[in-house]
């Protein structure tokens, strides 16, 4: 008896697994397992996480990873990403920005009364000094 067992299962999930479980039972050898099943993993795997669901159902951890479209966050970039600021609601132009470059620097800046060119140019200095 595995630590899942032993634990309990999410009521969802142990339907998922029986399910799993049934469709294993009846299967041809070398049949694959079809969409339905696959779309209740995926479903499973975004509230409860690809480990337990895959660990539950009995499936491949990488390929129901793959299929839930959860993938590690890439690794940061030197440069910085595209961050387009909207133009302000309120009618008075003030906010705070915290820029971070990745390296360990931070910046904090609060602009009343800004435009939109002078954020960006304040941020590319930011982000290219070395």
């Amino acid at each position: 008896m595995g630590a899942i067992e032993r634990r309990g299962l999410p009521p969802d999930l142990a339907l998922g697994r029986s399910r799993f479980q049934a469709w294993r039972g009846e299967r041809k050898l070398g049949e694959r397992i079809p969409r339905p099943l696959w779309d209740l993993a995926v479903r499973l795997a975004k509230v409860h996480g690809v480990s337990r669901t895959a660990t539950a159902l009995g499936l491949d951890y990488y390929g129901l990873q793959r299929r839930t479209g959860a993938v590690a966050a890439p690794a940061q970039s030197s440069n910085p990403t595209f961050v387009e600021l909207p133009a302000p609601i309120l009618a008075g132009k003030e906010c705070r920005l915290e820029f971070d470059n990745g390296a360990g620097a931070t910046m904090h800046v609060q602009l009343v009364g800004y435009d939109a060119a002078d954020v960006e140019a304040l941020s590319r200095s930011f982000w290219n000094a070395r």
